[in-house]
């Protein structure tokens, strides 16, 4: 792995690493990513309970989004909309996180679409769970686990799998 790979992903964890609720910026201010526990007053509204992790595979950014919502919010009719709006605003934060922190700019290519999995909790809430993969531009000497792997077999091991018994 060459010296610029690893500094991308340090760069990444460290964009990622201040997101958690109730983080503050340089100025002392709430942290702004787009989320929906940011919305409304925390000592008097109800607190939603959602949030971001990401993680590394190969050259690929995995983008996952969880978060707590009522029943009636997934038969609305726009929960993919809704989903899709949520993790373009995550990595717009993580962008700017990660210009911030190196000087600079971390290219996301072919965004797959959002996978959304909801899982029902009780009759009015359910988890839900959105994930989408990016391509990390830049990243050098790192392997594709998505490919299939080589033969590696030595010929004579090869010669004796293929005798018959």
């Amino acid at each position: 792995m060459s010296q610029k790979t690893l500094d991308i992903v340090r760069g990444i964890s460290q964009a990622a690493c201040s997101s958690y609720d109730g983080a503050l910026d340089d100025k002392g201010e709430p942290i702004k990513i787009g989320l929906k526990r940011e919305e409304g007053n925390p000592m008097v509204d109800s607190r939603t309970m959602d949030g971001f992790k990401v993680r590394i595979d190969g050259a690929k950014l995995i983008v996952s989004y969880h978060s707590d919502i009522r029943l009636k919010d997934v038969y609305g009719g726009n929960l993919e909309s809704e989903c899709e709006k949520t993790m373009g605003d995550i990595v717009r934060y993580l962008k700017k996180q990660y210009k911030k922190i190196t000087g600079n700019a971390l290219t996301l290519t072919k965004p797959t679409e959002c996978d959304v999995l909801v899982q029902s909790t009780s009759r009015v809430r359910v988890f839900l769970t959105a994930t989408k993969v990016y391509n990390i531009g830049g990243m050098e000497g790192v392997e594709d686990h998505s490919q299939p792997s080589d033969d590696r077999l030595e010929d004579s091991f090869k010669r004796f799998l293929e005798q018959e018994a």
